[in-house]
């Protein structure tokens, strides 16, 4: 009776001995990048694969086939606006408008932000101070009031949203150069080249730069997404792209006068801007935890 006993209760101790399986660690950060990557494609298929479809002209009035709701007709799937022009065209070639602009706007803001950054960390005294008071007087202006009064004096075009957007967005890369500039200008393979007679240019480009950059690719992966955002909501006010060429913002602005009739005309380019900044965001999450801080989510 006892060795029953034994032999039931040595596998039930055996069991409650084993150790428990740990959780898999990440699952919430791998979902989140598995949404953003199938957001991201949807747009990329959008603004890619349109161009190549039969009849594509963004451009092309007809106004005996205005007002089309979608999936009405084989040649417009997604119907026409008031003036019967295909609104699948005129989402792909808004969305490549808008991220084009986004791309250049981020580069501009990359470049002068790390090149004040590290002039201000490396060499610090009046330069740092002279940095610091330009980032000041620039975080004292609001954007959309600059460009409101540029645009009263040289008219709303996409050239000069872009040049506002891409002088005002950099201190951002600048405070994080500088701050990293400071901690490396102290160190022994920042100092030792100096010592053996090479330049400051050559020991910031060849030292100090590369451990900026990743940091830098951070921040400029969340704000193509910012950059979107706002230069949708500058395209929705007049501001930014002007007809006719197509813009996400302009698209819901002509589409609120219809909004009663045909929703879809203001439905279509907000889903398309919600995508493309929310599969930004999620995939710059991803990018941040992973190669920044070396955590794997």
């Amino acid at each position: 009776m006892s060795a029953v006993a034994g032999r039931v209760a040595l596998p039930a101790l055996v069991a409650r001995r084993r150790p428990r399986r740990a959780p898999r660690p990440g699952r919430p950060g791998h979902v989140a990048a598995a949404v953003g990557v199938a957001l991201l494609s949807l747009v990329v298929a959008l603004i890619a694969v349109g161009p190549l479809l039969p009849g594509f002209d963004p451009y092309a009035q007809d106004l005996s086939r205005a007002m089309l709701p979608p999936f009405a007709d084989a040649a417009h799937p997604l119907g026409t606006d008031s003036l019967g022009r295909d609104v699948l065209s005129r989402l792909s070639r808004a969305g490549l408008v808008s991220v084009g602009i986004a791309v250049v706007v981020v580069a501009l803001n990359f470049v002068i932000g790390v090149t004040l950054g590290l002039l201000a960390g490396y060499r610090g005294g009046w330069a740092d101070g002279l940095v610091g008071a330009v980032a000041d007087i620039q975080l004292a202006m609001p954007v959309v009031v600059l460009l409101i009064a540029l645009s009263a004096v040289l008219g709303p075009s996409t050239q000069l949203m872009v040049l506002t957007l891409g002088l005002t967005y950099w201190v951002g890369y600048a405070r994080v150069a500088r701050a990293m500039a400071m901690s490396l200008r102290e160190r022994d393979f920042v100092v030792a080249p100096l010592t053996q007679g090479g330049s400051h240019w050559w020991t910031v480009t060849r030292h100090v730069l590369p451990q900026v950059l990743p940091q830098m690719a951070v921040i400029a992966s969340f704000d193509i997404a910012t950059i979107i955002g706002i230069e949708s909501s500058l395209d929705y006010l007049g501001l930014g792209v002007q007809p006719p060429d197509p813009s996400w913002g302009a698209m819901i602005t002509e589409g609120q006068k219809y909004l009663q009739t045909n929703p879809m005309l203001v439905a279509l380019p907000g889903v398309a801007l919600f995508v493309l900044v929310a599969g930004m965001q999620l995939l710059s999450q991803r990018f941040t935890t992973e190669h920044v801080t070396g955590a794997r989510p």
